[in-house]
């Protein structure tokens, strides 16, 4: 839907067959680029294109590239080329289009290719000689050498040909005409849709836009099958246009027109800036003349030494304004107004203009050069000339390829144009889209982030926590921490129980992704303490996306203890159980089934129906429910184990050999699920950012998807965050949040990070050690900035501070993240939040 939005916002409408669309751009080189948005298939669009591109060719004697696929045709033309846009819809007609397609495939390489097809299926060329196969380029030469017989006007020399080529009647032409007319195009629904085009029930519409829209992009970047000509690939004019927009409604709007700001920047560059009485001459003469009105205060006095020196005049038109010109141009201003009155009296300057209309021409031809977009009525009136005979000349303009007529200067006005200064209008324009995106610096970027993940003002509610797990999905967080630091910093009303009902309902599963590594000979190895064992928060559909991306090792190879082997057992056998269900098969005591799925959940090899069973496991034995004589437990304290709903066995994904086992093996779908998954926890997303995330693909295979998400136009590349190398991939949002952020003043707004955080970015992003990624560890950001650390339970600070500030900054970070806001500090223009 954000595509089609903004397409619509560029073009105005969403072309189709009941809408037609022309799109006219320039690329960096200055050359035209028209776009064609028809819907109507590869077929009938490759007949189109090609008759359009004759079209082109017998009214500008210039041979043109272009390319056809399903919904569009461009054409690329070279930069001498003028001509409004609303002409080219009458270029064919229905009546004639056949004729003129059959002249413009002949020298297509469909043509040669269906020949020496046709002729080698009807045996007119041997395909054997002497018992063996003849080779192909030897029946290439053959099948040519027959068509130089049979239709020598097709290999004859350009130079001996005058007007279309006579087709002769000859079965071999007349199949491969039907051939190429038929089933490599569609004349006859090209000529249907010509019909309904001239009897107006097809509407048309034109547009000019400083960079090209989202559906040019595919056509722009089209492949050698799409080409209706024999260039090279790498001689293409098409690369020299800049693509990959971001999907964003209002840039695509503003790109449709061009910015105020542009056009006053060129006409301020274009129009004559004389510094002294020497330079004022030149000025008269590049710009033909200078109204009175035009003319600044400070070149009066020079302008009155020129005229002492009978080097310049003002000319009055009988119906127009004083106008102050050269002697070398009054020639011309005379032949346009034989009776105009000069002041003073002089004679010009060489040789006048033969007739009234080529001074018209030069003069405006000048006047144009140098004052940018304008409207032929603003041309017409300093001459005292009527707007007809105005257009007149600027047709004659046109024709020449000078000067090009648009919508310019925005709404439904035609404004003319000089081909250069429109050009550089579009190159500014590209160049103001790229200064928006302009690299932000890394204390922009943390503050960013900060905001993207909500830490700054806290939402409320079930659908918060939802949000804020699935940013997080894939991300291993010490178990101890998801409760006590990562989820409280998100959701400001979170709750134990919040989270329970959320992975009961089935929507996510908690599960370690990656096991602790196997030293080789170490049988005895266990896993660390299962607070501090990494756990990712994962939605259930995407299981298999990130399982593949992980490799999980053999439950064989693991140095499993053995009550964690009968549990094991009893989970892979008997499905998911609850905890009463396994004191049956396994028969082992309660507490000894708790360490087995403690030991079990360290490896990565179970998860549970809630979070429930992870807590309990996580709580000192101290602090569990006490067992009843009886062997149960007593109802007086949290929850236990019991209530940890069903536990179930997370068997690996199946390998097809030892050596698949030990790769990474990610499908496509799988690679892009967790693509975007980065993006979402990101914003931006670069090799840097994805250091602390060990259950990812490798960085190659992303940037693959990366790369080819940016060439379908879903997201952005470009350098969006200063001080790192690489490419680098945004959300169009992120991009928008980026610019809000760089324009934002910092405030002095401090934010504690747990540094089980994937905002844990100190010594990643930023200088200095990284901060180890255990609970109790945490981080103190200011303004983006990291300013101290907590840990092993002291605080260290990252830059000096006074006393009193060091006392808050302790205060804050023993609170930890999502605490109350602390009282403000007696620290002169210290503004200190917790948010």
């Amino acid at each position: 839907m954000r595509y089609l939005a903004v397409a619509r916002a560029a073009l105005g409408v969403i072309p189709s067959q009941h809408h037609l669309v022309l799109e006219r751009f320039f690329d960096e080189a200055g050359d035209m680029h028209l776009v064609l948005h028809s819907p109507f298939g590869s077929k009938l669009n490759r007949a189109w294109g090609l008759a359009l591109r004759k079209r082109f060719c017998r009214k500008f004697n210039f041979e043109l590239q272009a390319a056809a696929l399903e919904d569009s045709i461009v054409l690329s033309l070279g930069p001498t080329h003028s001509f409004p846009l609303d002409e080219v819809w009458s270029y064919l007609s229905s009546k004639t289009v056949r004729e003129v397609l059959i002249q413009a495939l002949l020298d297509a390489p469909m043509f040669g290719l269906r020949w020496r097809w046709n002729a080698s299926v009807g045996l007119a060329v041997p395909r054997t000689r002497n018992g063996r196969r003849r080779p192909p380029q030897l029946q290439r030469q053959d099948s040519e050498d027959l068509l130089s017989v049979v239709f020598p006007d097709q290999l004859a020399c350009a130079e001996n040909l005058a007007g279309a080529r006579e087709l002769p009647d000859h079965p071999l032409v007349d199949q491969t005409l039907h051939d190429c007319l038929t089933e490599a195009m569609d004349i006859d629904s090209l000529e249907c849709l010509l019909l309904h085009l001239e009897a107006g029930e097809i509407a048309v519409s034109g547009c000019d836009l400083a960079v090209p829209s989202p559906l040019s992009e595919e056509v722009v970047n089209a492949r050698p099958y799409a080409f209706l000509d024999d260039g090279a690939q790498e001689e293409r004019r098409t690369l020299s246009v800049r693509t990959g927009g971001a999907l964003d409604v209002a840039e695509a709007a503003a790109s449709a027109r061009h910015a105020p700001e542009v056009v006053a920047r060129v006409r301020e560059e274009a129009w004559p800036a004389p510094r002294d009485a020497d330079e004022l001459p030149d000025a008269l003469v590049v710009s033909g003349f200078i109204a009175m009105h035009e003319a600044e205060e400070e070149w009066r006095p020079w302008f009155d030494a020129l005229a002492r020196d009978r080097r310049a005049a003002v000319v009055v038109p009988p119906d127009g304004e004083p106008l102050c010109t050269a002697a070398e141009r009054l020639g011309e201003l005379l032949a346009l107004h034989p009776g105009a009155g000069i002041e003073p009296p002089i004679e010009a300057a060489g040789e006048g203009p033969e007739t009234p209309d080529e001074a018209l021409t030069e003069l405006l031809r000048s006047r144009l050069e140098t004052l940018g977009p304008v409207t032929a009525a603003s041309l017409a009136a300093p001459f005292g000339i009527s707007l007809e005979r105005c257009m007149a000349a600027m047709a004659r303009l046109e024709v020449e390829g000078f000067v090009l007529q648009g919508a310019f200067l925005g709404g439904s006005q035609v404004a003319w144009c000089e081909r250069r200064l429109l050009a550089r209008m579009h190159r500014y324009a590209i160049d103001r889209r790229r200064a928006e995106i302009e690299p932000v610096s890394i204390q922009h970027y943390l503050r960013f982030l900060l905001d993207w993940h909500g830490l700054s003002e806290r939402p409320e509610g079930p659908e918060a926590l939802a949000a804020a797990v699935e940013r997080l999905e894939g991300f291993p967080v010490a178990a101890g921490a998801w409760e006590s630091d990562v989820l409280p910093a998100r959701v400001a009303d979170f709750s134990p129980h919040m989270l329970d009902q959320l992975l009961a309902s089935g929507r996510f599963i908690w599960l370690r992704l990656l096991p602790p590594r196997i030293a080789e000979g170490d049988e005895r190895q266990r896993p660390g303490p299962l607070r501090n064992t990494p756990i990712a928060l994962i939605e259930r559909q995407a299981l298999h996306d990130w399982r593949q991306a992980a490799p999980a090792p053999d439950v064989g190879e693991l140095p499993l203890s053995g009550g964690a082997r009968r549990v094991l057992e009893a989970l892979q056998g008997g499905g998911a159980m609850f905890f009463a269900d396994l004191m049956g098969p396994t028969r082992m005591l309660r507490t000894q089934i708790e360490e087995a799925l403690g030991e079990l959940a360290s490896w990565g090899l179970i998860t549970s129906d809630s979070f429930t069973g992870l807590r309990a496991l996580i709580a000192p034995a101290s602090k569990r429910p006490p067992i009843a004589a009886s062997g149960r437990r007593r109802r007086r304290h949290a929850p236990g184990v019991d209530a940890a709903g069903r536990w179930s066995w997370l068997p690996a994904p199946e390998r097809e050999s030892p050596i698949e086992r030990r790769r990474i093996t990610t499908d496509m779908e799988s690679l892009e699920h967790i693509a975007w998954v980065l993006l979402e926890r990101y914003g931006v997303v670069f090799r840097r950012v994805i250091e602390r995330e060990p259950a990812l693909p490798p960085w190659r295979e992303l940037l693959y998807v990366y790369r080819r998400l940016e060439a379908r136009g879903e997201i952005r590349g470009g350098r969006f965050v200063q001080q790192f190398a690489g490419e680098q991939f945004a959300l169009a949002g992120a991009v928008g949040g980026l610019k809000a952020m760089r324009r934002r003043e910092p405030d002095g707004t401090r934010v504690v990070v747990a540094a089980a955080d994937p905002l844990n970015l100190v010594g990643i992003l930023t200088p200095g050690q990284r901060l180890p990624a255990v609970s109790g560890n945490r981080l103190l950001y200011r303004d983006g900035v990291p300013q101290a650390v907590l840990q092993n339970g002291e605080v260290h600070f990252l830059e000096t501070l006074p006393a009193e500030a060091k006392w808050q900054v302790q205060q804050l970070l023993r609170r930890g993240p999502g605490m109350e806001k602390p009282p403000t500090p007696e620290v002169p223009g210290a503004a200190i939040s917790v948010r």
